[in-house]
């Protein structure tokens, strides 16, 4: 047994080692390499994107002799079009973005990059779709990516917000700068309405002795505390915050949905995509996929995004880390096996 922890020792040692090693060798790559450059602008043709799933399954369907012909066809059309004297006027383009969000709309510092990109090129016949999917989070950070998205109707460029899965809440904020919002029928909608809510740990830590201090200066830099004792007084003045923030919420959303019954719908209930339409909450039922398809005859379609490139620094330590979990579980197995042999 000791023969087999000195071995199991030793093991470990020349992992550790040769761990320690790559970490420094990884250090001195990234030292000596140019620091990356930030967050790349990555444009797709949706137009060509649809078009080859097409030909694929053209492809597939066809036999060989009919495909060779649709083949010859195509390139004899576009022969015709080049040699063609005629001036074609260029489709409008639609922009296509995405949106995914957390609490913070962490999203925005890429969606201000992707939105400053298109307006550059934007001319007044071009649209934006977004698509948004966002469950809502903190006021100020959904307020600002509200911001952003208004220098897309600031520009006078028509703008459609897609839901299909959810735009609840900080995500509806968003949503209703557009346009027009489009929703599939089970998309979850609305959620008009504030909260906030923290645990309170004073009762326990009074029972183990353990005293809190909070000195502030302003009589409400500090209202209700997670360990301290709440009054009343702290408990009024919160509440008294969050229907403030919610006047704001209710107008933000009738300002840019003035159809909007907006006491019917700012309790902070959320509706599906039917009854969200029946509400004035949504313009249509249909999905994003199908909203891009219908348009594909009439608009150039670019999907925008900000791709962040992994620098050689960062790859190496990605796998460094993956390497290391598995042999935390290389070892773990071991030494479960050598209890039971």
């Amino acid at each position: 047994m000791s023969e087999f922890f000195f071995s199991y020792g030793l093991f470990i040692a020349k992992i550790i080692t040769g761990l320690i090693a790559l970490v420094f060798a990884v250090a001195i790559i990234g030292g000596s390499r140019k620091k990356e450059d930030g967050p790349m602008l990555k444009i797709t043709n949706l137009n060509d994107k649809y078009n080859d799933l097409k030909t694929t399954v053209q492809h597939s369907l066809m036999n060989k002799k009919e495909y060779k012909a649709l083949l010859k066809s195509e390139a004899k059309n576009s022969k015709k079009e080049k040699k063609s004297t005629k001036v074609v006027k260029a489709k409008p383009k639609l922009f296509v973005l995405d949106f995914e969000g957390d609490i913070h709309a962490s999203g925005v510092e890429t969606m201000r990059d992707e939105i400053t990109a298109l307006l550059s090129v934007a001319e007044p016949q071009d649209e934006v779709l977004m698509r948004l999917e966002n469950a809502g989070g903190a006021v100020h950070e959904h307020g600002l990516a509200s911001s952003q998205l208004q220098r897309i109707t600031d520009a006078k460029l028509n703008f459609t917000m897609s839901v299909d899965r959810i735009a609840a809440s900080g995500g509806y904020m968003m949503a209703c700068v557009a346009n027009k919002i489009v929703a599939a029928p089970f998309a979850i909608v609305g959620s008009i309405g504030v909260v906030a809510q923290l645990p309170n740990f004073h009762r326990l830590l009074d029972r183990v002795g353990v005293d809190w201090e909070q000195h502030t200066a302003g009589e409400y830099k500090r209202t209700v505390t997670m360990f301290g004792e709440n009054g009343e007084k702290e408990r009024e003045k919160l509440r008294v915050e969050l229907q403030e923030t919610h006047v704001l919420f209710r107008d933000f959303v009738a300002e840019h949905r003035p159809k909007l019954d907006v006491d019917k719908v700012s309790t902070g209930e959320h509706w599906y995509g039917k009854q969200a339409l029946d509400l004035n909450l949504v313009d249509e039922l249909i999905t994003s996929d199908e909203y891009i398809v219908n348009s594909l005859d009439q608009f150039d379609i670019y999907e925008i995004s900000m791709e962040i490139k992994q620098g050689l620094q960062d790859k190496l330590l990605g796998g460094l880390f993956s390497g290391l979990s598995k042999v935390k579980s290389s070892l773990a197995s071991s030494e479960n096996n050598s209890k039971y042999q």
